[in-house]
């Protein structure tokens, strides 16, 4: 808060300082700039900076992880329907199935 970290709150949620300026690092601002950072239920930075002017980067970390889900589902069901071994073509299937249970549960999460 203005400028300066508040170390219970943010183990709290179950951060460190490390974690912080690696987030920092990623939006491209150094702490310094921070007028006022919190981080929500979902682990989430977000901040505001004194300089209004300055544009800040939307976070894809979310997009891309969603992106890659799909793009694993996809994958395995086309092995499964290539594989000439019913053995791996079970195995493929099964673990497709798998994934599209876990995009069902995380997709509201992941989109943005």
């Amino acid at each position: 808060m203005d400028g300066n970290v508040l170390d219970e709150p943010l183990s709290a949620s179950g951060h460190n300082r490390a974690w912080l300026h690696a987030e920092l690092e990623k939006l491209g601002v150094v702490i310094e700039n921070v007028f006022l950072g919190q981080v929500d239920s979902y682990g989430q930075l977000t901040i505001d900076i004194y300089n209004d002017k300055l544009q800040m980067p939307s976070p894809q970390n979310k997009p891309l992880l969603l992106a890659s889900l799909k793009k694993c589902h996809a994958d395995l069901e086309l092995f499964s329907l290539e594989t000439k071994s019913k053995s791996a073509s079970e195995m493929y299937s099964k673990n497709a199935k798998q994934i599209e249970k876990i995009l069902n549960k995380v997709t509201y999460l992941l989109k943005e």
